[in-house]
């Protein structure tokens, strides 16, 4: 198993938005079981995986100061910590930041040598696709739209379903918007459009979707070195998703796929990243290619998917590494499942309705699953809260959904 000889060095999670936070809090637990010093900077200090035992404190992160503010802020914690600690970045914003503001905070911060605005580069929809086309990475076809005049013409020739995705993703002024969204015919592409698109500063792309079962999304997740070399490198697909289809991964199971795997590290070598990074692919039946859709210069959500067998992730990797102690990886332990508990449980409803999921093969799905984002024997607190949270705004749709029927049942009684 997996050996730290020394645990000295804190980790700071760093994370702007409360979604997604049990990716904050399965780097807490993945470290504090190590014995390693948690510390947590969120936007909002009172959400569910704050109350984890393996927390060691939270401090408050402003967004809305401007960068170098929030820059000293974190310069502070870390004062009042002491000594130098790891930053680890969980969102988008948080990456972007961090490339950003790294040459302050490598005053008292420990984190990979990144080159400048490559972490922006990938995290940019559009940058993406012009590296990929750059460097001959399969990725779907894409058009960046100015107007609605250039929408217009493509749609005389578009092919539906049609993808539509924020460019900037991790910019305040658009995470109201959905991320991705699917649009099955013109009339719906415009609406869509509008709700995406902000004027006078284009962030829609129309990209081409790729057919397939709900079983052709693939993850790449990996931790590179300052040289790039990938000391870990696990991949595996994503069963279920959230929304469906388009969406983080709810139930993800880890399968060996060597051309998948050489493909995201020939990638990220050619373009010199350092770092742990989480990619998305879809396999493409049509050519039989792996298509890139996205990359997150930072860990994944789903990142405890992917564990070896001597118990090594991305995140130990990187404090391993960081802290000059060995890295030493083991196998891929192909078969193991994770999931998003109460997320899986609605988006299995949702897969059900659009005629894609049976309830025998939802429960051959659960067969396996080794570790639950929320729900740890040893760490109670953050399921409890989550649940506690959870539950009222479920009935709260329940309450919607049945009176929206009983409003469509009177007006269209049955005869």
């Amino acid at each position: 198993m997996i050996e730290v000889s020394n645990t000295s060095v804190p980790i700071v999670i760093l994370q702007s938005a409360p979604s997604l936070q049990h990716g904050g809090l399965s780097v807490a637990r993945t470290a504090g079981r190590l014995g390693i010093r948690v510390y947590w900077v969120h936007g909002q200090s009172r959400v569910p995986a704050a109350s984890s035992r393996y927390v060691h404190e939270t401090f408050s992160w402003n967004e809305s100061a401007p960068a170098q503010v929030s820059a000293a802020s974190l310069l502070d914690y870390s004062r009042q910590i002491g000594g130098e600690s790891i930053l680890i970045p969980v969102d988008d914003t948080a990456a972007i930041f961090l490339a950003d503001q790294a040459e302050a905070l490598r005053e008292r911060f420990l984190f990979p040598n990144q080159p400048a605005g490559l972490a922006r580069s990938l995290s940019s929809k559009k940058e993406m696709y012009l590296l990929c086309r750059q460097m001959g990475i399969p990725t779907p076809e894409v058009t960046f739209p100015k107007s609605g005049d250039e929408v217009a013409a493509f749609v005389e020739t578009a092919v539906f379903p049609v993808a539509l995705k924020r460019i900037a993703g991790w910019l305040p002024e658009h995470r109201a918007q959905e991320s991705v969204t699917i649009a099955n015919s013109p009339e719906e592409l415009w609406e869509k459009y509008k709700k995406i698109e902000n004027p006078g500063e284009p962030n829609a792309m129309l990209q081409e979707y790729i057919p397939g079962s709900p079983d052709s999304f693939w993850v790449f997740a990996g931790f590179f070195t300052n040289e790039s070399e990938c000391l870990v490198g696990f991949t595996g697909k994503k069963i279920r998703q959230s929304p469906p289809f388009r969406g983080v991964t709810t139930l993800g199971i880890c399968l060996k796929n060597e051309m998948l795997e050489k493909t995201a590290i020939d990638f990220m070598r050619k373009v010199g990243y350092s770092g742990i990074v989480d990619m998305e692919y879809r396999y493409d039946r049509r050519d039989g290619q792996y298509k890139l859709l996205d990359v997150n210069p930072r860990i994944g959500a789903q990142f405890r998917l992917f564990v070896d067998s001597n118990g090594l992730d991305v995140v130990r990797a990187i404090y391993l590494y960081l802290t000059g102690q060995p890295v030493r990886p083991g196998t891929a332990r192909e078969g193991r499942k994770w999931i998003v508990e109460q997320s899986d449980l609605m988006t299995s409803v949702r897969y059900g309705r659009l005629g894609k999921l049976t309830l025998m093969e939802w429960a051959r799905s659960l067969r396996g699953i080794e570790e639950g984002a929320w729900f740890a024997w040893d760490d109670l607190a953050p399921f409890v809260a989550m649940s506690y949270t959870s539950f009222p705004k479920a009935v709260r749709k329940l309450k919607d959904r049945i009176e929206a029927v009983r409003v469509l049942r009177k007006r269209h009684p049955l005869r």
